[in-house]
């Protein structure tokens, strides 16, 4: 995700007492976890919409167990949704979705396929370089979010025709993500990491490379090798279909590196995109790619005369329609982008209310001081209890920026109390939290990408309900996020890349 403003720090929570204590306030999100770990992970079940009864579910029962007012618990969790963390990856999402799905309907997956054919690219290469282009891409524009949903909609269909596995796909796309979410300047993890560690932007990205290439190249090495051992056969597509594959739908890689070269200036990633959609839907219409009705239609019965009229104009009857079976919708890829994520996004601000209860019933605050009091008594535990405390928070906040924003000051009192420089500091908090919010099942990332995916069937005639992919199926797959984790791992318990204050003072913090 990315957003140029200041990090916003979580609004003063409500004191929640509850019958069991400090350790009750997690149970909202317990049960959601048991939820979506039965429903994704036993059952196979992938739906996001059944994931937010399971959250609504866990909010009702750590509701029963409140001391008190039960109208202080209900603010809470409104003091949560209205979070600006939860609505910044919200707006990412909507518009990175109607973005992936314009240039979807101009050809650019058929390019892609094309492209790798005349390359001889098959499916043991593939995935591999899925995981280059997306951590390209989510470095540019700072989102993972947004690369996760753009990959998903583009890249990964491709790859399916080619013959590259599914599962190893999704896990590709996801590692990008996660690259490009833990180097990119114009990241919120990167920004928030760096403010509240009292950190330069500049500084931070500069001494976490000697972290993110190590993993990066075990990433690829690992996609190199399970690509040529799990890669199929190329699929037989329709004579139609066949047909359509040909290089014009690259022009495409105008109108990203329009969103690339606008986010790298500086400029927010809604103003980026946005740009980026202009572009894509003005390639479509002057190419011929697609015409105005597959990015915006308002279909009306036969019934209503206006739409009649309206469809005999030379401009405006070129995204009305007369449906003569009586149905009227709205349809094209600026809809079907931005409603395909409308479960997610309540998902994700159920989450992060649930979260807030856990805040404000002192659930993180209890987590925290036993790990002060009975861990983190050396250095190396110190930092080794850093890295594990992101893990416990990224399990149970779904959008990584709220995750990191949630631990940052137990990481800052921590590394200040062994003298750990911000810089290091930085690194810790900001790898783990990108990490693994695109490893979880329930992770923002993770949903990001499968709620794109849902939509494939209904673009593609050959892609099926077998070829999607369940989000508890892809964790042993996101290979950078878990040599991302183990990279610091590694560093807590070896001394690599540690530096104390004195070693090097931070420069002024900027672009805040």
């Amino acid at each position: 995700m990315s957003d140029h403003d200041p990090p916003e720090a979580p609004p003063d929570a409500s004191r929640i007492d509850f019958y069991g204590g400090r350790a009750m306030s997690a149970l909202p999100l317990a049960v959601f976890v048991v939820w979506a770990i039965v429903q994704s992970g036993l059952l196979g079940i992938g739906d996001t919409a059944g994931l937010v009864v399971g959250m609504l579910v866990g909010l009702i029962v750590g509701m029963l167990f409140v001391r008190g007012d039960w109208k202080t618990y209900a603010d809470v969790i409104f003091e949560g949704m209205t979070q600006r963390v939860a609505a910044t990856a919200v707006v990412a999402w909507l518009w990175a979705g109607m973005f992936a799905e314009t240039i979807q309907a101009g050809g650019f997956v058929d390019g892609l396929v094309w492209a790798s054919s005349a390359a001889n690219v098959g499916a043991a290469l593939f995935p591999a370089l899925t995981f280059l282009f997306a951590g390209l891409l989510a470095t540019g524009i700072g989102t993972g979010y947004g690369t996760a949903v753009a990959f998903t909609s583009l890249v990964f269909p491709a790859g399916i025709l080619l013959g590259a596995d599914p599962v190893l796909m999704f896990g590709a796309i996801l590692s990008g993500a996660v690259f490009g979410d833990n180097l990119a300047p114009v990241s919120d993890t990167t920004i928030v990491s760096a403010v509240t560690q009292d950190a330069d932007i500049g500084g931070v990205v500069a001494s976490r490379f000697k972290y993110a290439l190590v993993a990066a190249v075990l990433a690829l090495a690992s996609y190199l090798v399970a690509g040529s051992a799990m890669a199929g056969e190329p699929l037989d597509v329709t004579t139609e279909a066949a047909s359509s594959v040909g290089p014009l739908g690259l022009v495409h890689l105008a109108s990203i590196a329009v969103v690339i070269g606008t986010a790298i200036q500086g400029r927010h990633i809604i103003e980026a995109i946005s740009w980026g959609l202009l572009v894509s839907a003005a390639l479509n219409l002057v190419l011929g790619l697609a015409p105005a009705s597959a990015m915006l239609v308002f279909r009306s019965s036969a019934e209503s005369g206006l739409a009649a009229t309206l469809d005999g104009l030379p401009l405006i009857g070129a995204v009305v329609e007369v449906s003569p079976d009586a149905t009227s919708a709205v349809g094209g890829s600026l809809y079907t982008g931005a409603v395909g994520f409308f479960p997610l996004i309540v998902l994700v601000l159920l989450i992060v209310g649930a979260a807030q209860v856990m805040r404000a019933g002192g659930g993180f605050a209890a987590i925290e001081e036993w790990l002060l009091e009975h861990v983190a008594t050396t250095v190396r535990r110190a930092e080794t209890t850093m890295v594990l405390g992101t893990a416990i928070v990224n399990a149970t906040i779904t959008i990584n920026t709220a995750a990191e924003i949630a631990i940052a000051p137990f990481i800052r009192t921590l590394g200040q109390r062994f003298n750990i420089n911000g810089y290091r500091r930085a690194n810790i908090l900001d790898a783990n939290t990108s990490a693994l919010g695109y490893i979880f099942p329930w992770g923002g990332g993770v949903l990001a990408g499968y709620a794109a995916m849902l939509q494939l069937p209904d673009q593609f005639g050959w892609f099926t309900e077998a070829m999607l992919v369940n989000p508890a199926a892809v964790w042993p797959y996101v290979f950078h996020g878990w040599f991302l984790v183990a990279v610091f791992l590694l560093a807590a318990w070896s001394g690599y890349g540690l530096e104390y204050v004195p070693d090097r003072q931070s420069e002024e913090v900027a672009r805040v």
